[in-house]
């Protein structure tokens, strides 16, 4: 039997095993796009690559056999390079958007399509807990905020867009209005304390926040009532006080203590939340840069932080919204709330505050004028909907969804999370260094809600393999050469045909979601007739 050594894990290892088996069995994940269990390797993606006895070459260890002697570099720079290059030379063209540019826009990045599709179906649960999930104020924004989301709604372009602040109050204030509101699970109790000065929409989307993670969170402000900018200066036809209390309230039914008239400096210092919390949040809105109070370094801007982490000199002491930068734009302050709030509960759990990997991410930018009329075929024709009732009363529940279902659905139905992805963010990615000209938009959906979108193929061949060893007497096939390969069945058949039963396997192998099912069709229950044929970890 080969006794091979895969970065100092010696190995004895059985003379048919490949050497990516091998990994897995010391539990070293090499990573891979083109290799599914249970099928024969395709050697086509290059991510999976290795250094064997200090060769020049790489090798890709889906398809390499075990020898004796070997010695194998899984995580050398020397392969993190290669396979960095390869993902970035793989997404250089890629025609999809990772994350719909509505979502994009939005500083707090809501799932707006996912809203979307829960309004059509009646799903207002599921459509607040989705909201919620991001902004813990939408009834509020709804009256408020100036919608950066639509200024990337790809139907802008075309009959306005669709109108996504109106359909987020829609949803906010149906449940407001319920007898039992949505109190999303809060996880056991930490014994943390978190002390918040101001109660603005960063200091209360913090809360919310941190009570989900299982922090007591108490909150300290200047005025007689919760809720900073919002209730104090916004005109009251802008937005209804109602509206404001009834979304503070659900922040206090999870557990936050509020103490009001409390001034920072008169009746307490930083110095004192910090001997009595774990860590203290500093959400007051604009501070005066000679303002002595804090004992803390600020700018004309505001106090000086880690723009990664939010802390200041003090690592127990962070500082978000309108006390670091000058804004007026409640949603912001609303997202970095919840950032901040990550971050306290990363540094109390012992961790890097940073998000040391962001998410990498494709954007298609500008359509041309035939991959926008792509878009359209898949949603309502009719235009964007004023309420009957005026704007200020919003709309009523028919309105709200003939209005949700002109929704395009941009955003990738592989739910953002396909396998090159979460590999282009952990090998960080650079997606411009390869930057061509993508390939044109499509999109191809038959029967049986099978969808392809050959501009995300990297032509890695799984489906084509899969197809065939399950037997699907029509399969698919690659045609062309060079850039022009493309994927195609037979005979004129259609994707979706020439996959057969196959479909369900080869959309849960797609590494790109290339194939995918159409999200707003019936779930699909995925299945698989071939033993040990399992998705990669």
């Amino acid at each position: 039997m080969p006794r091979i050594t895969i970065d100092q894990h010696v190995m004895d290892i059985p003379a048919d095993t490949t050497v990516l088996t091998a990994a897995r069995q010391a539990g070293i994940d090499i990573p891979t796009l083109c290799h599914y269990d249970g099928f024969p390797a395709q050697n086509s993606c290059m991510v999976c690559v290795v250094k064997v006895n200090g060769a020049t070459r790489l090798r890709p260890a889906c398809s390499l056999p075990v020898s004796d002697g070997m010695v194998i570099e899984s995580e050398s720079d020397e392969v993190r390079a290669a396979r960095r290059t390869a993902l970035e030379l793989l997404l250089s063209d890629h025609a999809g958007d990772c994350v719909a540019p509505c979502r994009n826009n939005c500083p707090a990045n809501m799932d707006v399509p996912l809203m979307m599709r829960q309004i059509i179906d009646d799903d207002l649960p599921g459509a607040i807990a989705t909201v919620k999930a991001d902004i813990p104020l939408p009834a509020v924004l709804g009256y408020i905020c100036p919608a950066p989301c639509e200024g990337g709604c790809r139907r802008k372009a075309g009959d306005g867009p669709v109108a996504v602040c109106l359909l987020k109050r829609f949803v906010a204030e149906q449940d407001l209005a319920a007898a039992d509101p949505f109190l999303p699970d809060c996880a056991p109790a930490t014994g943390g304390r978190i002390a918040i000065v101001g109660t603005g929409p960063t200091g209360l989307s913090a809360a919310y926040y941190l009570q989900l993670r299982g922090y007591a969170c108490m909150l300290y402000d200047a005025n007689d009532q919760p809720g900073g900018a919002m209730r104090y200066g916004i005109d009251r036809d802008l937005l209804p006080l109602h509206v404001l209390d009834g979304e503070i309230d659900i922040i206090r039914q999870l557990g936050a203590s509020f103490f009001m008239n409390w001034r920072l400096g008169r009746d307490g210092s930083v110095h004192d939340l910090r001997r009595e919390h774990e860590a203290v949040l500093l959400a007051i809105g604009a501070i005066d840069e000679q303002d002595g109070e804090l004992n803390l370094p600020t700018t004309r801007r505001g106090v000086t932080v880690d723009g990664r982490t939010f802390q200041t000199h003090w690592p127990d002491v962070f500082a978000a919204g309108g006390a670091v930068r000058r804004t007026r734009l409640a949603v912001r302050s609303v997202a970095e709330g919840k950032a901040a709030a990550k971050c306290i509960d990363r540094y109390l759990a012992g961790h890097d505050p940073a998000d040391v990997n962001p998410t990498v991410g494709v954007a298609m930018g500008r359509l041309e004028e035939q991959e926008l009329v792509e878009f359209m075929l898949r949603a309502s024709p009719d235009r964007r909907l004023t309420p009957a009732g005026g704007l200020q009363r919003g709309y009523n529940s028919d309105e709200a969804r003939t209005e949700a279902a002109r929704c395009l659905q941009c955003s990738c139905g592989g739910g953002c999370d396909c396998r090159i992805r979460q590999l282009a963010t952990e090998y960080g990615c650079d997606l411009k260094r390869y930057r061509g000209t993508r390939r044109p938009y499509a999109r191809v959906q038959r029967e049986g809600g099978v969808v392809f979108e050959p501009g995300k193929c990297i032509s890695c061949g799984l489906c084509v393999t899969i197809a065939r060893q399950l037997g699907e007497p029509t399969g698919v096939t690659f045609v062309g050469r060079g850039f022009d390969i493309h994927l195609a069945a037979p005979d004129g058949a259609s994707i979706a045909q020439g996959l057969g039963h196959a479909a369900q396997t080869c959309v849960l192998a797609c590494p790109t979601s290339a194939l995918q099912f159409d999200p707003s069709s019936q779930p699909v229950q995925i299945t698989t007739s071939i033993p040990g044929a399992e998705p990669m970890p």
